[in-house]
């Protein structure tokens, strides 16, 4: 079809001159490790309290994230607890590769450098400025894959044993306790079937093995990822966006405007799968900070992502300080609560946000006590070089126009709510 038709139709109608043909995961009935993972991931004896399970922080019915406007959850041995951050989506995780940091090693046979090591070599390269919506050519030098905010486990498995024994979670104090509840539930004799004798070997073989299931309930439920937004009809020509949505989605896709899809990649990769809306890598944004949290009444404290206080080994690596995993934009007019801290928790408050960062600080940042606006207040102010202002929006400088109107963040939001899974068919 000639570009100047294509254009046409889609201006006009909406639809898309170029549809393609998206490789979506097959449907299959669940295996039967996949059925009692799902048996534990809604099992609320697992925990202390007894009224939290994965599902609780996960809710299948708010697309796998949490099912309230709270900052953070919930937990703890009586429920009472504050978590330390809001649980992101467990929904399409099922491509997410291991943490690392730079390209993958050219030679497979040779051990890949620790992440120390890796981190020193990134030191002193020029970060790629991300725009064009899709993947570079060739890999940055940057922290990318894992799993949580600040991708310390490197499979599903790890990430589901995690709450298990978070004090402000599921709140268990050890594997014993949780095998002693997993065989108390049945689980037990339900994997020894599967894996013979050797599950009764210990406790941490048994957790080991319950939590394989939980992963495997992930990886085979084709709700975790269903590819089924009005967005994925509209990439394979059966959906047609309106006009609001047609804006919204040259925005997110222009580098000079909105620049979303630099980090939350829109199109289908060259194989045919579907984009997941994330280049999977880590962004220090400088996202004020939340005063509603437990843990940030201490003024010395700070969540520092990738550099700590919950992932240690990067602790050392400074110059990762405040960066966090850039999470998909699936579903994500369906939450109530956005970035790792909370903050916010409407996506008009997000827009704003990086729309008037730098060229507006007053209308995101608290004001110290001489009126002067606490730019980037929940990060030590020696990691500020840091945070992100190459790339747009947050080229702009204090003063400037803003990057996008307020009709440019309508457009952009109705575009955000075409990559909620569930589209009628």
């Amino acid at each position: 079809m000639p570009q100047a038709v294509g254009e046409m139709l889609e201006d006009r109608f909406g639809v898309n001159p170029h549809p393609v043909h998206l490789m979506k995961p097959q449907s299959a009935p669940l295996s039967l490790l996949a059925q009692i993972g799902k048996q534990i991931f809604y099992d609320q004896s697992l925990s202390a309290s007894g009224r939290q399970s994965c599902a609780s922080c996960h809710s299948p019915q708010h697309s796998y994230g949490p099912p309230n406007a709270l900052s953070v959850q919930l937990g703890g041995a009586h429920g009472t607890q504050q978590g330390y951050r809001p649980p992101p989506s467990l929904a399409y995780l099922y491509r997410q590769a291991n943490f690392s940091i730079g390209p993958d090693a050219p030679d497979m046979d040779v051990a890949p450098p620790s992440l120390t090591d890796a981190a020193q070599q990134a030191q002193g390269v020029t970060r790629a400025q991300k725009n064009a919506g899709v993947a570079p050519a060739a890999p940055a030098m940057v922290p990318q894959g894992g799993l949580f905010w600040d991708g310390r486990a490197d499979t599903l498995q790890a990430q589901a044993m995690g709450p298990l024994f978070n004090p402000v979670e599921m709140a268990n104090t050890s594997e014993a306790e949780v095998a002693h509840k997993l065989e108390r539930g049945g689980y037990l004799e339900k994997l020894r079937k599967l894996f013979g004798p050797a599950v009764k070997s210990g406790s941490a073989m048994l957790v080991d093995e319950a939590m394989s299931a939980v992963s495997r309930y992930q990886i085979e439920d084709a709700s975790f990822h269903a590819f089924d937004s009005k967005y994925d009809d509209w990439l394979e020509g059966k959906a047609r966006l309106s006009q609001a949505e047609l804006r919204g989605l040259r925005l997110f896709n222009d580098q000079d405007k909105a620049n979303c899809a630099g980090c939350h990649l829109s199109q289908p990769g060259r194989d045919g799968l579907p984009p997941l809306f994330t280049d999977t890598q880590y962004e220090a944004l400088g996202v004020p900070r939340n005063t509603q949290l437990a843990q940030n009444k201490d003024p010395r404290f700070y969540d520092m992502g990738l550099c700590g206080p919950y992932r240690q080994d990067l602790a050392s690596q400074t110059q990762y300080c405040g960066m966090f995993l850039t999470p998909t934009l699936r579903n994500v007019a369906n939450r109530q609560v956005f970035f790792h801290n909370g903050v916010y928790h409407d996506l008009k408050h997000v827009m704003d946000f990086y729309n008037l960062r730098d060229i507006a600080p007053e209308r995101i940042y608290p004001r110290d006590a001489s009126g002067k606006p606490q730019k980037y207040n929940d990060l030590p102010a020696r990691y500020a070089a840091n945070i992100d202002v190459a790339d747009a929006p947050f080229d702009r400088k204090f003063g400037d126009k803003p990057a996008m109107s307020e009709q440019d963040i309508d457009d952009i939001i109705a575009f955000l709510k075409t990559l909620n899974d569930g589209y009628p068919q």
